[in-house]
């Protein structure tokens, strides 16, 4: 299996390694509710994270948002708050739910590209 890929791009702040990994680890914790499209090479995620404000030091500094791209269906996510971690977090279960949505609605059979969606998911 080789994962999902993850892109991470920071705006107005470093991107430390521990940084790096909080975010592969809990994003990448959504591949186990894709295991088949992820195992195909169709999911990515794209997230970015950024310091929205240079002077204030209360309140919502950090942004949080990802684009989860899915066959047929982009997941996005966004959340701001005083700390980067709970912010990676939010995003993390609003992912988590969406993806749930995702794959409750999805069914192959409904679907005008139902053949690549069925290949996708290994049916």
């Amino acid at each position: 299996m080789w994962g999902m890929k993850i892109n991470i791009k920071a705006t107005n702040l470093d991107l430390t390694p521990a940084i790096r990994s909080y975010i592969e680890e809990k994003i990448g914790s959504l591949e186990k509710y894709l295991k088949r499209l992820v195992e195909k090479g169709a999911v990515e995620a794209f997230i970015e994270i950024a310091r929205i404000t240079k002077h204030h030091q209360k309140g919502p500094v950090f942004k949080a948002e990802c684009n989860l791209e899915l066959p047929g269906k982009l997941v996005r996510a966004e959340h701001s708050d005083w700390n980067i971690r709970r912010a990676v977090d939010e995003i993390k279960k609003e992912l988590q739910r969406e993806v749930s949505k995702y794959k409750e609605r999805v069914r192959p059979q409904d679907s005008k590209q139902k053949n690549k969606l069925r290949e996708l998911r290994g049916k």
